[in-house]
């Protein structure tokens, strides 16, 4: 039975039965505890926690949720049963049936007949676990459903009771297990052997709320839910495996194709007799999906957060690629592969394939110019140990391989044993374990819990606002809820800092890139400033705000009204955002995509994924397109429909973005752009203004950024750019249309100065090295030359002498230390001939000497170093120093 069909059985299941069926979030939500949606359960914790009601019909929901884990990514493949990516499908009850009927939903679909919509598993091969003292679930599972006594098993913490690993829903499951048989391991149960006895489906009894604990296990239960509520999960890939008749997950009808295509990029076999070579294989598999998956919902590859997660994905494919024989590009073929396994599940990887492509290829070609550069500093290490006598790469020096140049520790264990070095293993371990530790620390500084909506709870339920700001700046409205330092309040003084709820509103609460409004609320003299208005729940406008003068009670009439400028300038901003994005598409094509923005009056910011620097033809041809449909009038045209009526006509919607079954389309000029978008925009495209692209720039690997004026912003920048022309054309005595040409010929002219002027100033030090060369004097076994010079000269400057007045002293055994106060600081360099290396100087150690008498340090290869301090006064110590260290 293929994935996508067990996907479509599980879903029909559920359906039949009473849930709402509800499509799969994105990986990423606006969770601060999560990086990636890592349970089934994660889109649904509001409900769980009591913060808002479940909009479910019977309060039963089925989903089958795109999840990712990446704590343990150096695990991935050593077990066969664990995937960073995987889908979990799960029924969700809120206050309806519990216990009884999760267990006989749970059984019914398992055991089922093929031929009536089951999956058709054998029940003498299931086993179940409960929690230790959970009876009442051992006694359902036994007289319920008839599972025999010794095939119940009872487990701790440790295994049966669930949490998220942070502060929130939590509480005792039973788990389900397939029995593989006995070649797959040993009698006795999950208990004995949890590889052949496969997990396959937990059933969580969520009744509690849990407390901040490091383990499981380690935290106090804070109380109980609202409602005991039930979340369950089946591992998607585990059934696919059983049903399947394969050994592993990863010899699935979803990952299989890409170990085989794995298998000629590299020309080594899978499962051939190296375990080595197969976790390799399985690695390129499991994270050629997860990266795929991860680039699909908009995330593209940087130094922090989910992008950096992404980069290691993808150079972990790489380096295993490597490992395994392959020489060349890699990425191509196996995300291709990936794509078509798994587009049947998630039929917008169809719509997405060029942009998921390009990103992973540029991150293969970035890694590919990694890979030299840390192959080059590998290569310095090792002739240096080599020349030395020493035969192990310290751990210090791995790990800068690691987490400066991205070198993975398994290509500098193979390049040390083709150079006859170790590694010390013990020394890298320790200042990894540092690092996770660091990163564990900043992380669990930054798990925040979940924020405590349930105060807002009331409102979300019975008052959500009526926003009528689409065509009113001004209104009347009720005060229907108070809040003042996170408690409800009855009144509100002068001076207060409150959150005011409203039952109606014309302001604009920040969403979709575009600022919240400013603005008033008024009742006579009462005056409250209205800086910032925020939704909860996507139902309630909160009012942030400042009791100017007056005061207020709950139940007031307040008129509540718009500042008109700031709407009048954020609405030019945001429509001029879809004018720049249509703009983009038509000049990059339909890989640029939006990946976020920014709206404000005047001014805005537009992010899109694609890898490459625009040109500044591109530049320019984006923003005459988007002043010309300024220029051409545009009307622009509200819809709301249903979602899939508005994709139905072409409209683009974010990464990351939940819609609900109705949504608002924005049309401006027919076809020219046509988006899902809730903010406020002019009614016609000539209300923006002209509009000033500013430029665009680099925010992380895949990820570029456009920045642009609207409006009178755009006008005034306009202005001072002509004044700035006009300046320079009277100054250069110029018309301004040749201005180019003449500051082009100015900055030649300029360089050939400089480069003038930097050999006369080299012919000038050098002029003198001849002189520094005979003050060679005779120090035990080495000639040296040690001086002082004149302060002014840079390390730069020094080095170029040091080494000049080496090449004077070729064939001798002999040592230059040059050294200058610069700046207020020291600056020196050390040069040795060929044959004071061989005799054993080092001048790399001898600028660390020197570089303790000057409160610095410096560093470099045998024969030439340098380095700087902050202490010039100890120059003269420190050329001292040297010669006793040479005698």
């Amino acid at each position: 039975m293929q994935t996508h069909e067990i996907r479509e059985r599980f879903t029909n299941h559920f359906v039949e039965t009473g849930h709402t069926e509800v499509p799969s979030a994105s990986l990423i939500l606006d969770d601060p505890t999560l990086l990636f949606v890592n349970a089934g359960m994660v889109p649904f914790k509001p409900y769980f926690l009591g913060q808002q009601t479940p909009p479910f019909e019977n309060g039963l929901a089925t989903s089958i949720q795109k999840c990712v884990r990446t704590l343990d990514i150096e695990e991935v493949g050593i077990t066969t049963r664990h995937n960073t990516f995987f889908q979990m499908a799960g029924n969700f009850s809120f206050g309806q049936y519990f216990k009884e009927g999760a267990i006989t939903h749970a059984w019914t679909l398992l055991t089922g007949p093929v031929e009536e919509g089951g999956l058709g598993l054998d029940p003498e091969r299931l086993w179940v676990t409960v929690y230790t003292d959970d009876d009442e679930a051992a006694e359902i599972w036994e007289h319920k459903i008839g599972v025999p006594v010794e095939r119940i098993q009872r487990m701790g913490m440790e295994d049966n009771f669930w949490s998220m690993g942070v502060p929130g829903p939590c509480g005792p499951c039973s788990e389900i297990y397939y029995d593989r048989g006995p070649e797959y391991g040993q009698e006795g149960g999950p208990i004995a052997d949890d590889n052949r006895y496969m997990e396959i489906w937990n059933l969580v009894f969520m009744e509690s709320i849990r407390g901040a604990g490091d383990k499981k296990g380690g935290f106090e239960i804070l109380g109980e839910l609202p409602n005991k509520n039930i979340d369950t999960g089946l591992g998607v890939e585990r059934v696919a495996c059983i049903l399947q008749g394969v050994d592993n997950v990863y010899e699935t009808d979803l990952l299989r194709p890409v170990i085989d295509v794995a298998q000629e990029l590299t020309g080594t076999q899978y499962d051939a007799g190296s375990p080595a070579d197969d976790v390799r294989f399985r690695v390129i598999a499991d994270h050629s999906r997860t990266s795929m998956m991860i680039i699909l919902d908009g995330v593209t590859p940087s130094n922090e957060g989910r992008g950096y997660i992404l980069r290691r994905l993808l150079r972990r494919i790489i380096r295993s690629a490597r490992l395994l024989g392959a020489t060349g590009e890699v990425m191509e073929p196996l995300i291709n592969t990936i794509m078509d396994t798994m587009t049947p599940s998630f039929p917008e990887i169809a719509d997405n394939r060029d942009r998921i492509l390009r990103v992973a290829l540029a991150e293969e070609r970035a890694f590919s110019k990694t890979l030299e550069s840390g192959t080059h500093r590998f290569d310095e290490a090792a002739e240096t140990l080599k020349a030395s006598g020493v035969t192990t790469l310290s751990g210090e020096q791995a790990f800068e391989l690691h987490d400066t140049y991205g070198f993975p520790i398994d290509l500098t264990m193979e390049m040390a044993q083709e150079a006859g070095l170790e590694v010390d293993m013990d020394a890298f371990n320790a200042a990894m374990e540092e690092q996770r530790n660091r990163a564990k620390a900043d992380n669990k500084a930054k798990k925040m819990g979940n924020r405590d909506d349930s105060l807002y709870r009331e409102w979300v339920d019975a008052h959500p606002t009526e926003f009528v700001g689409y065509d009113q700046l001004t209104h009347d409205a009720n005060v229907i809820g108070l809040v003042k330092d996170g408690e409800k309040v009855t009144e509100v003084n002068q001076g207060d800092e409150v959150e005011v709820i409203l039952d109606v509103t014309p302001m604009y609460a920040e969403a979709g890139g575009q600022m919240a409004d400013r603005g008033r609320l008024v009742m006579g003299e009462t005056v409250l400033n209205v800086g910032d208005v925020q939704r909860i729940g996507k139902k309630l406008w909160v009012h942030k705000a400042t009791v100017q003068n007056g005061g207020l009670d709950l139940g007031s009439t307040v008129t509540a009204e718009v500042d008109g400028a700031w709407r009048h300038g954020a609405r030019q901003a945001h429509t001029a955002t879809h004018l720049i994005h249509a703009a983009l598409r038509q000049v990059l094509g339909p890989t640029a995509v939006q990946a976020g923005s920014l709206n404000k009056p005047g001014y805005l910011r537009f992010d899109f994924n694609y890898t490459d620097q625009l040109s500044d033809a591109q530049l320019e041809e984006i923003a005459t397109i988007t002043n010309q449909a300024v220029d051409a009038d545009f009307a622009v045209n509200t819809i709301e429909t249903s979602l899939e009526e508005a994709k139905a006509m072409g409209a683009m919607a974010l990464f990351g973005e939940n819609y609900g079954d109705r949504v608002r389309v924005v049309e401006i000029g027919g076809p020219f752009s046509i988006e899902l978008c809730g903010g406020t925009h002019v009614e016609h495209s000539s209300q923006i203004g002209p509009v000033a692209v500013l430029g665009e720039s680099s925010v992380g690997s895949g990820a570029r950024r456009i920045e642009a004026y609207s409006g009178l912003e755009s006008f005034r920048y306009f202005s001072k750019e002509a004044a700035l022309a006009s300046g320079l054309a009277s100054e250069l005595k110029t018309p301004s249309e040749q201005l180019p040409e003449r500051i082009a010929q100015l900055t030649e002219r300029l360089r050939a100065a400089e480069k003038e002027i930097e050999n006369l100033h080299r012919q000038q030090l050098l002029a003198g090295t001849g002189d520094l060369a005979a003050k060679a004097e005779t120090v035990g076994a080495h000639k040296l030359v040690a001086v002082h010079l004149p302060d002014g000269i840079n390390t730069g400057d020094l080095r170029t002498m040091v080494s000049d007045v080496r090449g004077k002293l070729t064939g001798e055994d002999a040592v230059v230390v040059l050294a200058s106060a610069d700046n207020g600081k020291a600056a020196f360099a050390v040069a040795a001939t060929p044959a004071a290396v061989e005799s054993g100087v080092k001048a790399g150690e001898l600028v660390k000497t020197f570089g303790t008498y000057v409160d610095g340090k410096g560093g470099g290869k045998p024969d030439l170093a340098q380095g700087s301090g902050a202490n010039p006064a100890g120059i003269d110590a420190g050329l001292a120093a040297i010669r006793d260290a040479l005698a």
